[in-house]
């Protein structure tokens, strides 16, 4: 395991101020967790507010550094650090292998939906000749029942759609039969005038909502499986990926309740199915309810009704809760469609990219009206993620579409899921454990955004690796839809808006996430005579040596000078105890666990001569190889390299931070 990080650390003065620093942090952070829930609440904010002056004057005794060519993301005073994973380690590489796309149906399908109206198909007619198909509604019952709704018999092309979700079946002139299951945006004029008749508060930002997310898929596996996502929304789209974005319960629930609610279920009105006074979810504070007063257009779609959020244990909605709610099309379709058709299909469509294409008719219909749209697709993650890079191109394409279309010019894209794998066999490892805790979260601003609110940009960038939770998430909502005028987060405040700046100071404690979910690592000052510390900056060394290897008539071998600070970071035990949930809402955790650490990371500062270099690493220690390793990418040189590295400067400019060239000229 490596360390997350882009900020720098802050050069400490000498081991002694680091070990204070360290010392102290940790017993504010017990000291938290110990009595947060009593009065010492404020004996714990008088240590905290101690620990942070300390730390402040010994920043400003730090003398400046250069930029580096690779930042650490996180600073020696950040209370939480999780762990910087390799996406692509070889201890969980072999859980992964590369699904082949699925086909489905070479027919054509006969009915395709164009921004509200129903169309036959070209090319299915000009195959089997002149097409004539039934139109039948589907309709909501409840959260656990459909009905058909009355036929239309011979359908014209282009004719309205009545509902978003219909059966056809269709008949074409060489007798061909088709049967299939549709879904799209049906039009309500209600709808449309609704903008019109809100007013938006004051300090609204106005923008859309379209949040997309995954069932099961840790950042980790979302950069393994979904590549061209990935790289669109981070290259092209420069989305901000959180970083330290941490669970703060288990199964989805517990990730989507604090996100669309800013509550626990616990904190809720009780819902469980077979709970005496128990009643239906629609009493909780959906955030969907407060866009919908300020005049949005709101829609929601899940794709597996078995297994849906707040319908497994909980006793669903009685009533849609937004304006375009999908549950009733995947009723009818697991009961009578899914056996029709090939796996995944909808005749010629994939099942996946039906869902995508049920947002993006929302984009066609209410173009420029309001909307906050929340999509959570579980069929190819919630088993298996293996599948879920079936979906890779067709979400990429989808948010082209979206780009090219200047939708997302009023639009906070957010692509997320809500935890990682968490019954999968990636699991039983150190990091599969810990990716469970660190989900995929990422949002996207327009441009524009930046240059009119700044601060509020510069905030959501230096949040990307402080400690962040779903509650966040819920208070980003309430600044899009009244932005508030502090721009620092209140660590007293359990959730905390992405566009106040999160303070460093905040651990899992503040943020009310339990000791057996928080991906934190656990750190101790190091002794630089410690055999292992010695190993690390043998190994750091060594590599820095590597690197100018094959330049030796230019550059000199550097040779150890002096250590500034070491620091070990490891997995918590309370992490790695942690099995499985004794309950079925997932509230009482089984410790039972006997997992042990197999990776350790050392955080190495120290000096090198000739030259006085002053460099920072992280060096990985693999226990059960007992072998150290460092990765180039993560060495920082972190004071004025000046005129040493002239004779290369030029010729191999990448070489600057390591090269303290042979012969030396006096400027």
């Amino acid at each position: 395991m490596h360390l997350v990080g882009d900020d720098q650390y802050p050069q400490l003065v000498g081991k002694t101020a680091s070990v204070s620093v360290l010392s102290k942090m940790n017993i504010c952070g017990q000291v938290i967790r110990r009595f947060r829930k009593h009065v010492c609440v404020l004996v714990t904010t008088v240590i905290c507010l101690t620990v942070y002056v300390n730390i402040s004057l010994l920043r400003r005794s730090a003398s400046p550094r250069s930029k580096s060519n690779f930042l650490q993301k996180v600073s020696i005073d950040q209370a939480c650090v999780h762990p910087n994973l390799d996406p692509f380690s070889s201890e969980l590489m072999k859980y992964f292998k590369d699904v082949p796309k699925m086909p489905c149906s070479d027919e054509e399908n006969f009915v395709y939906v164009d921004n509200g109206t129903l169309r036959i198909s070209e090319i299915a007619e000009k195959k089997h000749g002149k097409i004539d198909c039934e139109y039948i509604p589907i309709l909501r019952t409840s959260d656990f029942s459909e009905t058909d709704g009355k036929p239309v018999k011979s359908i014209q092309d282009g004719a309205t759609l009545t509902s978003d979700f219909f059966k056809v079946k269709c008949t074409s002139k060489d007798g061909t039969k088709y049967d299939n299951l549709h879904s799209g945006i049906a039009s309500k004029p209600e709808l449309h005038q609704r903008q019109e008749k809100a007013t938006l508060p004051k300090n609204a930002l106005g923008l859309d909502i379209l949040m997309f997310g995954f069932d099961s898929l840790s950042r980790m596996t979302f950069i393994r499986k979904l590549p061209k996502t990935y790289e669109y929304l981070t290259k092209a789209l420069g989305a901000v990926v959180l970083e330290g974005y941490n669970i703060v319960g288990d199964g989805t629930p517990q990730a989507l309740l604090p996100i669309l609610t800013g509550q626990t279920e616990l904190e809720l009105p009780d819902a469980r199915r077979g709970e005496r006074g128990a009643q239906p979810v629609d009493r909780f504070p959906w955030i969907w309810k407060d866009f919908k007063k300020i005049g949005y257009v709101t829609q929601y779609g899940e794709d597996m009704t078995f297994v849906g959020t707040f319908q497994y244990r909980l006793l669903g909605f009685k009533d849609p809760p937004t304006d375009h709610y999908m549950r009733p099309f995947y009723l009818q379709a697991e009961k009578s469609y899914y056996k029709l058709n090939k796996p995944f299909c909808f005749g010629s469509m994939t099942r996946h990219l039906n869902f995508i294409n049920w947002f993006k008719d929302a984009y066609l219909m209410y173009n420029k009206k309001r909307k906050f749209l929340f999509g959570f697709h579980s069929e190819h993650s919630h088993d298996d993620n293996n599948r879920v890079q079936l979906v890779d191109e067709d979400l990429r394409d989808f948010l082209v579409f979206l780009e090219q279309q200047g939708h997302l010019n009023h639009t906070l894209l957010m692509i997320m899921s809500d935890h990682g794998a968490r019954f999968q066999s990636i699991r039983q490892t150190v990091q599969g454990k810990t990716e469970e805790r660190l989900p995929f979260f990422s949002l996207r601003f327009p441009p524009w955004f930046e240059k009119q609110y700044p601060v509020e940009f510069r905030n959501l960038k230096t949040n990307r690796h402080r400690l962040t939770t779903p509650f966040d998430i819920h208070e980003t909502f309430n600044d899009i839809i009244n932005l508030s005028q502090e721009k620092v987060g209140d660590i007293s405040n359990r959730g905390i808006s992405l566009l106040k700046e999160i303070p460093k100071s905040r651990s899992c404690a503040h943020a009310d996430i339990e000791p057996h979910w928080c991906a934190c690592l656990n750190w101790e000052p190091v002794s630089a005579d410690d055999i292992y510390a010695k190993r690390a900056i043998d190994s750091l060394l060594s590599k820095i040596n590597e690197i100018t290897q094959d330049y030796r008539e230019d550059c000199v071998p550097l040779k150890f000078q002096n250590v500034t600070r070491i620091v070990k970071y490891s997995s918590s035990k309370e992490m790695l105890k942690y099995k499985k949930a004794k309950d079925v809402r997932g509230f009482k955790p089984d410790l039972s666990d006997g997992m042990k650490v197999s990776q350790v990371s050392y955080q190495v500062t120290a000096r090198f001569r000739p030259g006085n270099g002053h460099f920072e690493a992280t060096v990985l220690y693999d226990l059960a190889k007992n072998k150290f390793s460092v990765n180039s990418k993560e060495i920082s040189r972190i004071n004025k390299y000046g005129n040493a590295p002239h004779c290369v400067a030029d010729k191999h400019p990448h070489l600057r931070p390591y090269c303290f060239c042979r012969q030396q000229v006096k400027v």
